[in-house]
């Protein structure tokens, strides 16, 4: 008992527990801090919409050089060459994995490349029946619609409206007597348009780098492959033909798609799908350029109103962003 007890005295004293002092609170960050993160996301932004229009000016240049492929190729023949020549490039710039995804993710791989063989065939074909101008003026409207549907900005009214006035103004002078079915096919080639818009983007948050869009490129050359070659056949063994063709895929695919996937990551939907509205004022440009067709007064007006209306609308949606 008494050897316990000694043992039990021979233990240091227990410490007594501090009272808990006060919560510090966190500092905020300094104006300094903050003005960095603004300046940060507006260099974002702005190196975003350099990536929109340097898609934009390709994909146009490339329309030009495909109009001077059609008579070798055709409509369908041109559409083939361009998407299995962009899905090579791709599949061995990106060389993506292909495990490691799931379901959801192989299932947006597939919309997106039936988006992108529909709406590259559907515009072909378009601009195989009525004037390039015109063609894009109609497919315009599915960009231009989801513009206004996904914007939470009253403003987007405002840029949708002259976005619309500019692209309307642009081919009044072609929808004076217009094939309806390429009417209706320029139309539906901008619906899938927007589609495109949305899995793009999705496509981006899913797959690293564009990855994703090698892949999808891959699924779109496979559904056309075989409208391709019953339309054109041998036409597309042709050297030259294939030379042109893979011009048109780097012009009007790998590069502009590349572009624009990489922008969506940062620009949203809605500003980007405005900004698509430069569409038509770049098509006019290579065709100025590329096929020696003119500019007139109107032209130009529109022009300056879907300028405008693409920089008010990146203005807006950065502000709604950092708001």
């Amino acid at each position: 008992m008494n050897e316990s007890r000694h043992e039990s005295s021979s233990l240091p004293p227990v410490p007594p527990v501090p009272e808990p002092g006060p919560v510090a609170e966190p500092v905020p960050a300094s104006e300094e801090v903050r003005a960095a993160g603004r300046d940060a996301a507006a260099s974002g932004r702005l190196v975003s919409v350099a990536l929109v229009i340097g898609g934009i000016i390709s994909l146009q240049f490339g329309a030009s050089v495909a109009v001077l492929l059609f008579p070798r190729a055709g409509a369908l023949g041109v559409v083939t060459l361009r998407l299995v020549v962009a899905a090579l490039v791709l599949m061995i710039a990106c060389r993506p994995r292909m495990r490691g995804y799931g379901r959801g993710d192989w299932a947006t791989i597939v919309a997106f490349g039936v988006a992108l063989a529909g709406m590259n065939s559907l515009f072909y074909e378009a601009i195989d029946r009525i004037p390039l101008g015109a063609a894009v003026t109609l497919e315009f409207m599915g960009p231009l619609i989801l513009s206004v549907v996904t914007s939470r900005r009253a403003l987007s009214l405002l840029w949708a409206a002259l976005a619309l006035g500019g692209v309307a103004l642009l081919g009044r002078e072609g929808f004076d007597g217009l094939d309806p079915l390429g009417a209706g096919l320029a139309l539906a080639a901008g619906g899938l348009w927007a589609a495109y818009i949305l899995l793009s983007s999705r496509t981006g948050q899913r797959f690293p780098q564009a990855d994703g869009l090698a892949l999808a490129m891959s699924v779109a050359a496979l559904l056309s492959l075989p409208l391709g070659i019953t339309s054109a056949g041998t036409a597309l063994l042709d050297p030259v033909t294939i030379g042109l063709g893979a011009a048109v895929a780097l012009l009007s695919s790998v590069t502009p798609y590349t572009l624009e996937l990489l922008a969506l990551r940062k620009l949203p939907a809605s500003g980007f799908a405005v900004m698509m509205s430069l569409e038509p004022a770049a098509a006019a440009t290579a065709g100025f350029l590329v096929l020696h067709q003119a500019l007139g007064w109107a032209e130009v007006a529109a022009i300056g109103l879907v300028v405008l209306a693409s920089v008010g609308a990146v203005r807006s949606a950065g502000r709604s962003g950092t708001g």
